[in-house]
């Protein structure tokens, strides 16, 4: 089976269809979803939905271009909930975010949040967005952290990390372009790969510019296939083991 390690269901653009794309997702052998926090107003939907669902799971955290809304109760109300298995997504953005000093923000409330992961045990789901000097700094400085670096950037000094994170792979690498992730991704080690869609968005070839969802995750296993120049149904295993040890679900 097919884990999405990393889909926004709670997303405003599956409020009329969840249910079905949910459905299309298994039929498609898709069978376990991690919703990543990313908007504090989203979550009480995550939540439901893990409640509602006995194959999906969330986690708790703010995305750095959410920062502005961060509220630490948010993330320990519902940390110790049974279906909350990370805390993330949460990171640094220096595509959307210019200014200096939201940019220094950021590191603030990265760093609180891995200090919240480590108090509970949690692995971490990190967003990278042209901020991989400060991400590397950072996550240096807590060697006793974990995670996932979502949707990784191809970032090759962030491969320093292999020991205890893993990269999530997702619809980017069926683009036409992705010839910098295709380079490095042979390095990345099989037992830290994981699957993911970051649906709605990163849809994978070739329904590039459709909404994303959890169905989609097979055309990036097939590519990854590719790569490894393996079975699909062996990249469906390892895949599914990893999400297993990192997320313990």
């Amino acid at each position: 089976m097919i884990i999405d390690t990393h889909t926004h269901l709670d997303n405003q653009k599956f409020k009329d269809d969840v249910d079905e794309v949910i459905k299309r997702a298994v039929e498609h052998n898709v069978k376990k979803f991690i919703i990543p926090a990313a908007d504090p107003q989203d979550l009480p939907k995550a939540i439901k939905l893990a409640e509602n669902y006995d194959n999906i799971y969330f986690g708790v955290g703010v995305h750095p271009v959410d920062i502005n809304k961060y509220e630490e109760s948010l993330l320990l109300d519902y940390i110790n909930h049974p279906k909350c298995v990370a805390v993330g997504e949460i990171g640094l953005d220096y595509y959307w975010v210019k200014e200096q000093n939201q940019r220094e923000k950021q590191k603030d409330f990265f760093k609180k949040q891995i200090e919240i992961a480590l108090k509970y045990d949690k692995p971490i789901i990190v967003h990278v967005r042209d901020a991989t000097e400060d991400t590397y700094k950072i996550i240096e400085k807590y060697p006793e952290s974990k995670g996932v670096f979502h949707c990784y950037n191809a970032a090759s000094q962030l491969l320093d990390f292999s020991d205890r994170f893993y990269y999530g792979i997702g619809g980017v690498i069926t683009f036409k372009n992705a010839r910098k992730l295709i380079e490095v991704f042979p390095k990345i080690p099989k037992e830290r790969v994981v699957i993911e869609t970051d649906a709605p968005y990163l849809t994978p070839h070739p329904f590039r510019g459709k909404r994303n969802e959890p169905m989609y995750t097979i055309y990036v296993r097939d590519k990854i296939a590719e790569l490894w120049d393996v079975p699909a149904q062996e990249v469906e295993e390892i895949t599914t083991k990893n999400a297993k040890r990192l997320f313990k679900i």
